[in-house]
């Protein structure tokens, strides 16, 4: 496992990532604090496990690793294995984001994106996408999905204004309804469902209308707490095979939106810092 990791980190150009190589650069590839930043771990814990030295990584830890450094599925399926795990499930229900659409979204650095699934389950985001509506990878279990928080948690609604919250509420129950025809009763999607005809009344009210096709604007209007009111275009690339979506958020040159999504990466920076 050891020797595969070096392997693919010097394979990794930094281009690759949107990383500025820099004039002394010498390391072929990647350096290894550079992918354990990108895995989301220690750079001491992940020069262990090229070194062989480390303990055995954790599932979650080896999908971050593989998700890091731009993997394929063929060759996350590998590294599974050689940690000793069963590889997980490939095709619509995987959450590994494809090498191509990793390499898009690293280079949006000034940009607000996210890469999610066909649930809303956010898997990627760039610094100005967290800035701009929260960190949405820190959840786990079912409320990954932003359809079963916006049923079950009043503040994911703060970030929309009220008026947009009939549709939104349709648009999410439609879209989980075509989801659970699509990939069967015993589909993520359907477990969501289950969950939300127990827990949320608003969600069964939607759910009984049955609707499908309901879709939101491609023009979004976000409340955000700190610069006020956003009208931004949301652009959408798809990967077929994963139901992956990559999710743009722009806004027209010059207007008051721009302006303030200038003002949030500053203070996106500065909250980091």
């Amino acid at each position: 496992m050891a020797r595969f990791l070096r392997s693919r980190r010097e394979a990794l150009q930094p281009s690759d990532v949107g990383i500025f190589p820099g004039a002394r650069r010498r390391t072929p590839g990647l350096r290894r604090e550079e992918v354990a930043a990108l895995s989301n771990m220690s750079a001491d814990y992940y020069s262990r496990l090229e070194r062989a030295g480390g303990p055995q990584p954790s599932e979650q830890m080896v999908a971050s690793i593989a998700q890091g450094l731009h993997l394929s599925l063929d060759e996350r399926d590998h590294l599974f294995v050689l940690a000793g795990y069963r590889p997980p499930a490939s095709g619509r229900a995987s959450d590994h984001v494809s090498p191509g659409m990793m390499r898009a979204l690293d280079r949006l650095t000034d940009t607000p994106a996210e890469v999610s699934t066909e649930l809303g389950e956010t898997l990627r985001q760039t610094p100005l996408g967290a800035a701009l509506t929260g960190d949405t990878t820190r959840f786990t279990g079912p409320a990954r999905s932003i359809i079963y928080r916006w049923f079950t948690d009043e503040r994911q609604r703060d970030l929309f204004p009220p008026d947009l919250h009939e549709l939104h509420s349709r648009a999410f129950a439609s879209g989980l309804r075509a989801a659970v025809g699509r990939d069967g009763a015993n589909s993520r999607a359907a477990h969501i469902s289950s969950l939300l005809f127990k827990e949320s009344r608003d969600f069964a009210d939607y759910w009984d209308r049955y609707e499908i096709g309901v879709k939101l604007s491609e023009t979004k209007r976000l409340n955000h707490p700190e610069v006020g009111l956003l009208e931004l275009n949301c652009q959408t690339l798809l990967d077929p095979e994963r139901a992956h979506r990559l999710l743009i958020y722009t806004a027209v040159p010059g207007s008051e939106s721009w302006d303030k999504l200038r003002l949030l990466s500053v203070i996106g920076v500065q909250q980091r810092g």
